[in-house]
């Protein structure tokens, strides 16, 4: 059995403790906002912090993670309302979605280094792969929220946190059929 702290809860995990870090947050704590994209470590879907550290999760085993801090995207801000979720949001840089989760991760662990982060810094530091090419208005994203955490700037355009997928879809008007 696996102890750890998950989103600031502490978890036992029985699984294997050769098991990646990613399939034991996704399979054995229901956490799939971490994705899984290639397995090898070169696309960064799979981006957790681990101790504070933007670790990519299929690399890690759950061995490894014991006692260990991780953070997923749900535990990031559960309200979507962290600055980084909000300027990916304000500045578009969102297109399928899929490769978001870990960007953000790799994004806040940046910030919380270095609030004023160059475009080679983001570069160095969300090294994410986006199949979408959202890599402009990820860099303005980044240096965004940078801006919002150290109070310069406020982010009004994105869509309030605790928005929920029934409320979105609320208020889309129903297409007709022809």
């Amino acid at each position: 059995m696996s102890r750890l702290t998950i989103n600031e809860r502490a978890v036992e995990l029985r699984m294997d403790p050769q098991t990646p870090l990613l399939w034991a947050l996704r399979d054995g704590a229901n956490l799939t906002g971490t994705k899984y994209g290639c397995g090898v470590g070169d696309c960064g879907a799979c981006m957790v912090l681990i101790d504070g550290q933007a670790l990519r999760s299929c690399l890690v085993t759950l061995g490894e993670a014991e006692g260990r801090n991780i953070t997923t995207i749900e535990g990031l801000s559960p309200d979507r309302s962290h600055p980084v979720q909000q300027a990916l949001v304000a500045e578009q840089a969102i297109q399928c979605g899929f490769c978001t989760p870990g960007i953000a991760i790799a994004a806040a662990a940046l910030l919380a280094r270095n609030a004023d982060p160059t475009p080679e810094d983001i570069a160095a530091a969300v090294p994410n792969l986006c199949r979408c090419g959202v890599y402009p208005r990820l860099v303005r994203a980044v240096q965004r929220a940078g801006r919002v955490m150290r109070r310069v700037e406020t982010i009004s355009a994105a869509p309030a946190p605790g928005l929920t997928p029934q409320d979105a879809a609320r208020a889309v008007p129903a297409m007709k059929a022809e």
